[in-house]
């Protein structure tokens, strides 16, 4: 089976997101080095979830991962606008 145009998006985001991992200089404190701690992790669980929905095959369960991704999108999202602000005040 080929496959459609939304599991090749799927696989360019994985690839994009292999690649674009910016080089960091090590967090300065305690506050720094908890939002950097779970950006990773968020980062590896949207790894993760593209990398099932790429595999999924029932609409019901593409729609529940296309939902957990798009909570971890706007958890990443809240926290970089949080680490943008706080760079801000400085």
């Amino acid at each position: 089976m080929a496959r459609g145009w939304e599991s090749k998006a799927v696989a360019d985001q994985i690839e994009e997101g292999k690649h674009s991992q910016p080089a960091q200089s090590p967090p300065s404190n305690a506050t720094e080095r908890r939002r950097q701690a779970e950006l990773e992790s968020l980062r590896l669980s949207r790894a993760r979830l593209l990398e099932q929905l790429d595999k999924a095959h029932f609409p019901a369960h593409r729609e529940v991962l296309l939902k957990g991704l798009g909570a971890i999108e706007r958890q990443i999202e809240a926290i970089q606008l949080e680490a943008g602000e706080l760079r801000s005040k400085r």
